[in-house]
């Protein structure tokens, strides 16, 4: 299944929706998504990723990379699945971002 995103700004919050695989194919493209977001220089990147099925470690590198660009936003993982957070925990990455079951409101604080 190939990589679904859509993308919004509102305020301080860069918010993407993604369904289907973020793999290497599909990595470029969300990259390019979160490129663009960083320029607004958010507060917050919330990645609601309830229909996303995979993330390969192309999609980790996508998260490091938007880290590196804004080192004081606040990553959110919105409802993953058990494999991105699986994925999430084997990487380490876990505890670098934030990964809620919660519905993230802008100018709420997830936790």
């Amino acid at each position: 299944m190939s990589l679904q995103i859509s993308s919004s700004l509102q305020g301080a919050t860069a918010r993407l929706v993604l369904s289907g695989e973020l793999d290497g194919n599909s990595a470029p493209e969300l990259r390019k998504v979160v490129e663009d977001a960083m320029m607004a220089v958010p507060e917050q990147l919330v990645l609601e990723v309830e229909q996303l099925t995979y993330m390969a470690s192309a999609g980790l590198r996508i998260l490091i990379f938007a880290m590196q660009k804004q080192p004081k936003m606040k990553i959110y993982l919105v409802k993953p699945q058990q494999p991105i957070v699986e994925t999430l925990k084997k990487s380490g990455f876990y505890d670098a971002v934030y990964v809620t079951e919660k519905e993230f409101e802008t100018g709420a604080k997830a936790s």
